[in-house]
C-alpha cells in the first residue's frame, strides 16, 4: 500500500513532459548541489561555446516580501557562438533565448531539474519567430540530455 501511495505521489508531482516540451528529471541530490553540478557540465562545455549566465532564485525573491516557497531556481545557459548570430538577425528571438533549466523542489521534499527540450526550442520557438530550425539539432539535444544527466545522476 506505501509503495502505490509513492507511486501515486511520483505521478501528481511530476509534471508531463512528453506533449509540452518541458523535460523533466529527478535529481538524485539537493537543489544547491543539482545547481552546482549543472552549472558544472554547463561550465565545462565552454570549450564549444556553453556558458552560465546567470541563476533567478524565485524563492529567495519571494522570501523578501514574505512569501514562502519552496525553492525554485531558473539557470539561464546557453552558447553565444551558436545563438548570438540568429539573435542579432532576430532580435525578438532574445525574448525567449537563451535556454533555461529549473531546478525545484516539490512539497515532499523530492527535487527536479526542468528544461524546454531542444524539439521545442526548434520546432514551437524558431516558428513563433519566423526561424526554420537547422536541418540537424541531434548533437544540442544530446548535450543538454547530457548535461542535465550530469546535474541531476
Amino acid at each position: 500500500m506505501k509503495f502505490m501511495f509513492v507511486f501515486l505521489a511520483l505521478i501528481i508531482a511530476a509534471p508531463a513532459c512528453a506533449d509540452n516540451g518541458i523535460i523533466t528529471k529527478p535529481s538524485n541530490f539537493s537543489v544547491k548541489d543539482t545547481i552546482s553540478r549543472f552549472e558544472a557540465a554547463v561550465k565545462s562545455r565552454e570549450g564549444a561555446g556553453f556558458i552560465v549566465f546567470t541563476e533567478i532564485d524565485h524563492a529567495a525573491a519571494g522570501k523578501k516580501f514574505g512569501i514562502d516557497m519552496r525553492p525554485r531556481t531558473v539557470v539561464i545557459f546557453g552558447n553565444p557562438k551558436l545563438g548570438t548570430p540568429v539573435m542579432a538577425k532576430t532580435p525578438l528571438l532574445a525574448i525567449d533565448n537563451p535556454p533555461k533549466a529549473l531546478v525545484w523542489e516539490d512539497d515532499q521534499g523530492k527535487v527536479w531539474l526542468s528544461y524546454n527540450s531542444a524539439d521545442y526550442l526548434y520546432k514551437t520557438i524558431y516558428p513563433r519567430h519566423g526561424l526554420e530550425a537547422p536541418p540537424n539539432y541531434s548533437a544540442f539535444t544530446k548535450t543538454l540530455s547530457d548535461i542535465t544527466d550530469e546535474a541531476t545522476k
